[in-house]
């Protein structure tokens, strides 16, 4: 008994001696506790800024060629001039496409496109112009190039044409007042969407005088 007495009494002066010994242990044990809720707090922190990236993200349009605009229920979408472009403007006496989807919200009343106009040229209207309740009226073809709309909702197509009475070229925007028979009328800053001729890169490297030309042209 004095003996297990004598080898115990050891530790207790061990313990005496260097208190800290035993204290150091505790802030050892709660350093991971609070290192994992520092990383629970920064995980939650990251984790709630992704979820509003991919929530920004998801009411973002998709990138098109065109402008958008609004008129009471008639929403416009991807609005733009379509023509091959082969010198610094784009001539007047020149038809070029007027190019948009025009969407129907309302639930009960039909619409229709009565006109459109523009101080660059007269706009020409051909075909259907009615826009159908929850339906859609697609004018032209994107960069006039005929493709399938792929909709659940009824779609008429029709065509637009402006003949250009001033100049008109990539870079700037245009102003183009849409009116709807029951919408009312909106104005749009249009831009166009002007691809160069196939036969223009063919002439590079003779066209010296036509390249002397291009840059002889009035901006």
């Amino acid at each position: 008994m004095d003996q297990a007495c004598h080898v115990a009494q050891p530790a207790e002066q061990e313990a005496q001696v260097n208190p800290f010994k035993r204290r150091t242990r505790a802030p050892g044990r709660t350093v991971p506790v609070a290192l994992a809720t520092c990383g629970l707090a920064a995980a939650a922190a990251l984790s709630g800024c992704s979820a509003g990236q991919v929530s920004q993200t998801a009411t973002q349009e998709a990138a098109i060629n065109g402008t958008s605009g609004l008129a009471g229920d008639i929403a416009l979408r991807n609005i733009h001039m379509y023509a091959v472009q082969t010198t610094d403007y784009i001539e007047p006496g020149t038809d070029v496409d007027l190019i948009f989807v025009a969407a129907n919200t309302s639930p009960d009343v039909g619409d229709e496109l009565v006109s459109i106009t523009t101080d660059v040229g007269e706009v020409t209207l051909q075909g259907n112009t009615s826009v159908p309740v929850n339906g859609v009226l697609v004018v032209g073809t994107p960069d006039g190039q005929p493709s399938p709309l792929e909709s659940v909702e009824p779609a008429d197509t029709a065509q637009a044409t402006v003949e250009l009475s001033k100049p008109v070229t990539n870079g700037l925007t245009y102003d183009f007042t849409f009116t709807f028979e029951k919408a009312g009328e909106t104005t749009v800053a249009v831009p166009i969407s002007a691809g160069e001729a196939p036969h223009r890169d063919s002439g590079e490297s003779g066209g010296g005088e036509s390249g002397g030309g291009h840059s002889g042209g009035g901006h």
